[in-house]
């Protein structure tokens, strides 16, 4: 195997899932039967690596200094929703009619893996509950341990700026049947259950 061939493999196994194998058959399938797509491939991704940065209000990537939906002014401003990642924001734009201004914090806070309030721009997200009209603030963290941790800190923060907090609701899934959940969600369920 050529030197050039083991590297282009290697490099390939920097994205999520793929390990020796797929990366080996990726490589394969470029150069057998799709050299114009990869190298649009490569095209594309040096472009996006130079030119997609964040937005300096919510954190999103863009490729300008401030995304789409923090330009759309037929948002509501006085709702902002607060995700970890990108990933989470892209699920509530196609899966929901939320309509409202979003907070994009790249990760949760974890002290094993360094990252407190300032690495997630919380300093940021302080700034826009103090200085704009935000009546309600998401909280749509993950249901893990540090993103229950986040969401407690991201509700004082907003106690402290005089913002309602919410929580996204957890628990068993539409269509879901009790027999088939895991105890931590039934018992997340079952502690948050509502009045009908």
């Amino acid at each position: 195997m050529s030197a050039l061939l083991r590297r282009l493999i290697e490099d390939l196994r920097c994205l999520p899932g793929v390990g020796p194998k797929s990366a080996q058959r990726m490589a394969y399938q470029l150069l057998e039967r799709d050299r114009e797509g990869g190298r649009r491939l490569a095209a594309t991704l040096a472009e996006a690596m130079d030119g997609i940065g964040h937005c300096r209000r919510c954190r999103d990537y863009c490729e300008t200094d401030v995304c789409a939906i923090c330009q759309d002014g037929n948002r509501d401003r006085h709702l902002l929703c607060v995700v970890e990642g990108p990933i989470d924001l892209a699920a509530i734009e196609q899966a929901t009619g939320y309509r409202g201004n979003y907070f994009v914090m790249h990760g949760r806070l974890s002290a094993i893996d360094g990252r407190g309030p300032r690495e997630l721009g919380l300093d940021l997200l302080a700034e826009r509950l103090r200085e704009e009209d935000v009546q309600e603030l998401i909280i749509a963290t993950n249901a893990t341990v540090e993103g229950e941790a986040t969401a407690h800190y991201l509700a004082e923060l907003a106690r402290a700026a005089g913002v309602r907090a919410s929580r996204l609701a957890h628990g068993v899934p539409l269509g879901g049947e009790l027999e088939f959940v895991d105890r931590g969600t039934l018992a997340l369920a079952f502690g948050s259950r509502q009045a009908l």
